[in-house]
């Protein structure tokens, strides 16, 4: 029967902080064999569409897409889930973040927007591999649909900012536990989850059939919703803790094994 397998991109199927922004080709490998099985494969990503490499979606690696956290899901290139954030809501917290002197970056689909003058996100960006010339720079805010938003600071939690953006209803996010200067906000009903359930309702696989890789704090809510959780090696005590299977690290292709010993079962 087929099975649907979703996969994070950073720290699962790259690692960023080690400079590696291609997927392995051992990894490469194992998901076209998956494929070549008859089921079905995804990126579940907190990342926009403007943030995916040629490879993911050039590649023939995946036949869908769950991003910016579940509120936006494609499948065979078309869209059939999408949830922008209230127009009011971007406005307002764009409103506190130039007041404030954060940088902040609007994510839709398929565009994402950032100002010419915000210089600290466009290094971010470039130091990662993504292509910054796609992203749309001169904008007028009130024709921009926003799914996501991104903020950056000089300061640790941007004095007290952060913690404010974060509790506006309706929101939720990540701020980033180490540096306390990056911070990402989406609407609080979606979640790679409901992203993952839109999906497998729109193909009817049943949730017995479904599996996810991942690695971080915003796969919490999709580990607990498949029917089989394979956490890296590289993930933290929250994640492993949901696992049926922690695997090797991102770094030690991680992904190929579990798709070899736990889908296709060859090893």
């Amino acid at each position: 029967m087929t099975k649907a397998v979703f996969f994070d991109i950073d720290g699962t199927l790259i690692n960023i902080h080690h400079k590696r922004t291609s997927i392995s080709p051992m990894v490469k490998r194992a998901i076209h064999e998956l494929r070549a099985a008859g089921h079905r494969t995804f990126i579940a990503s907190g990342r926009p569409w403007a943030y995916l490499s040629a490879e993911m979606t050039s590649e023939g690696l995946f036949d869908g897409f769950v991003l910016m956290n579940g509120a936006v899901v494609i499948l065979d290139g078309q869209v059939i889930f999408r949830q922008d954030m209230p127009a009011q809501t971007v406005r307002e917290m764009v409103a506190l973040a130039e007041e404030k002197g954060l940088e902040y970056i609007l994510e839709g689909h398929p565009k994402v927007y950032l100002r010419p003058e915000f210089k600290g996100l466009e290094n971010v960006y470039r130091n990662i591999k993504i292509d910054v010339d796609e992203f749309v720079r001169d904008f007028d805010l009130e024709d921009v649909q926003a799914a996501k938003l991104e903020f950056l600071c000089d300061t640790p939690g941007a004095d007290g900012a952060f913690e404010k953006l974060l509790s506006w209803p309706g929101v939720t996010g990540l701020i980033d536990p180490t540096l306390r200067k990056y911070m990402e906000l989406y609407a609080a009903d979606i979640s790679k989850a409901t992203g993952i359930q839109w999906a497998l309702e729109y193909m009817k696989v049943p949730l017995e059939n479904s599996y996810a890789f991942g690695d971080g704090l915003n796969d919490l809510e999709m580990m607990g919703t498949v029917g089989h959780a394979l956490v890296m090696g590289n993930a933290g005590p929250e994640l492993k803790s949901l696992a049926e299977h922690v695997l090797p690290t991102v770094d030690e292709d991680g992904v190929a094994e579990g798709i070899y010993r736990y889908i296709l079962k060859r090893i």
